[in-house]
């Protein structure tokens, strides 16, 4: 049985520039395929450099890409994988701060909340209106917006590159 393709964005937000050749080696080795990404500067971090990379892989190459660059020190990214055949799409935001955040997304990008998850902030809210607003805020990614918006915004003329995964 072979896996379905799929596709996604890799918008690395802020890395240091020392970093950026292990970032292209990271991506490469899951990828399958050698990676030279086009860096330019985050003008939001003085010192820091910014991508973006188009990828074409198997399901749950977003989440592999993910694993390989999550917990290195001062890297913000945002990695998109599109809905295929028997799944749906995801978005992973990565901050040094925040960690990681996962969402389900739809077909138009929306970030989907799971029906456990809203049972969940709701018995934590306990009736309390500002606990449950907290707790649907977390689950809606917000925070990690909030800190990653800045530099969605330093990037918004930046070149993107399609990369294939070699399968």
């Amino acid at each position: 049985m072979s896996a379905s393709m799929t596709r996604g964005v890799i918008y690395i937000h802020s890395a240091p520039a020392a970093l950026c050749p292990h970032l292209e080696w990271a991506i490469g080795s899951v990828l399958g395929t050698p990676v030279k990404m086009e860096w330019t500067e985050q003008h939001v971090a003085p010192g820091f450099c910014r991508a973006e990379i188009e990828w074409v892989g198997t399901q749950g190459t977003g989440a592999l890409l993910t694993s390989e660059m999550h917990g290195w020190q001062h890297l913000r990214f945002e990695i998109t994988e599109d809905p295929s055949p028997g799944a749906d799409g995801s978005r992973w935001s990565v901050t040094p701060d925040l960690g990681i955040f996962h969402a389900t997304v739809d077909c138009a990008g929306n970030v989907m909340v799971s029906e456990e998850r809203i049972r969940w902030a709701y018995e934590k809210g306990d009736g309390n209106p500002s606990v449950f607003y907290q707790e649907m805020s977390i689950a809606l990614g917000e925070p990690w917006d909030e800190e990653l918006e800045p530099f969605r915004h330093a990037g918004e003329d930046a070149p993107v590159r399609w990369l294939n995964q070699v399968v």
